[in-house]
């Protein structure tokens, strides 16, 4: 059950193409968005879709491997764990920021 503790798996769009970025140590990093959508019928009968935004970080094999197959539009199921982190933006304000780092991923209905 350990492996259970922070994980997440959710299936969504990306909302944009990969941004690639590559460090000193040849580390590479990509990080994308993915929309979540739950629909539901509100008291009028009315469908409402509410989306939600992720912000998903790939490291290592895992970025090479987004940079080259995924694109904005494209559908994903992913794994990884969820992560907080803060940091002080150029005016002097603290700002926090919640991502995924993801594990594994799979485009959904890609052809083989």
């Amino acid at each position: 059950m350990n492996s259970l503790r922070n994980s997440v798996r959710l299936v969504g769009n990306l909302g944009m193409d990969p941004e690639v970025k590559v460090f000193d140590s040849n580390k590479k990093m990509v990080r994308l968005s993915i929309a979540t959508n739950e629909s539901y019928k509100n008291d009028k009968g009315e469908k409402i879709t509410d989306t939600q935004w992720h912000n998903l970080i790939f490291w290592g094999p895992q970025a090479s491997l987004a940079e080259d197959l995924l694109k904005k539009g494209d559908e994903l199921a992913i794994e990884g764990k969820l992560t907080n982190r803060n940091y002080t933006d150029k005016d002097g304000i603290k700002r926090y920021v919640s991502e995924i780092v993801v594990n594994e991923f799979l485009k959904v209905g890609a052809k083989a």
